[in-house]
């Protein structure tokens, strides 16, 4: 137990066969989409390219849009012992305790989960459509929603410790930055719930979208979220960021 303690944030082999499955089902995916457009275009159909191209950004937009839904769900709702998502939510509440601890987990450490999920989901697309537009979806979408968790990670490394290509992303736009997510950090915590792009935190937040899920939630079944109640240890970081 001492041992698993001490090596939390290492990939283990099935961590990484995991990942190496999930990276598989999305380049499949994706080569798929550019042969079948490929062929399509040569055939005559000269929008074939651009039907997929747009497709691809839309799995882009709606990764983040997802992201920020699924997290916002887990940050309010369930516990630890919550059926099949249970080991999720307690993450993401020790992740509001320590935000820093998800810059020291190795990639498929942090990758695996949804790497396994992405990898059940992506291969009937992968083996039975012949839509090119449609696997440019399904390859952007699941691959903004598996690396989801590093693009997350990535907004809690410090500047100087980011790739040039990173920073570069974050600056322009493509990938959630430190400084906006940080608010999600910092009471109410109930904002800024989209950790891909974050490109739909401001309308998501504007216009009280998730205080309107909220309402319904609670008007429905009773339940409460946990943001609707004073700040409790849940929420509180509790260790700082270890020096290097």
């Amino acid at each position: 137990k001492k041992e698993d303690e001490e090596n939390w944030h290492i990939s283990t082999w099935s961590h990484r066969a995991w990942f190496a499955v999930g990276c598989a089902a999305v380049l499949f995916a994706g080569l798929k989409s550019v042969r079948l457009a490929s062929a399509a275009n040569a055939a005559g159909e000269t929008t074939a390219w651009l039907k997929a191209g747009v497709s691809a950004v839309m799995g882009y937009l709606t990764a983040d849009l997802s992201s920020g839904i699924y997290h916002w769900a887990i940050d309010n709702y369930g516990g630890a012992g919550t059926p099949f998502f249970g080991s999720q939510i307690e993450a993401f509440q020790s992740h509001h305790q320590q935000p820093w601890a998800i810059t020291r987990r190795q990639l498929a450490n942090n990758l695996h989960i949804a790497a396994a999920a992405v990898a059940a989901l992506i291969l009937p697309f992968d083996v039975f459509s012949d839509d090119p537009s449609l696997l440019a979806f399904v390859a952007v979408y699941s691959g903004c929603v598996m690396f989801s968790q590093q693009f997350h990670a990535w907004a809690h490394t410090p500047r100087g410790k980011l790739p040039a290509a990173v920073a570069a992303l974050q600056n322009a736009g493509i990938l959630v930055a430190r400084a906006p997510h940080a608010t999600h950090h910092r009471p109410p915590y109930n904002s800024n719930y989209c950790i891909v792009s974050g490109i739909w935190n401001r309308f998501l937040d504007e216009s009280k979208f998730f205080y309107a899920a909220e309402f319904a939630v609670a008007k429905f079944t009773g339940a409460q979220p946990r943001s609707w109640g004073e700040t409790t240890a849940d929420w509180l970081q509790v260790a700082k960021e270890p020096e290097d």
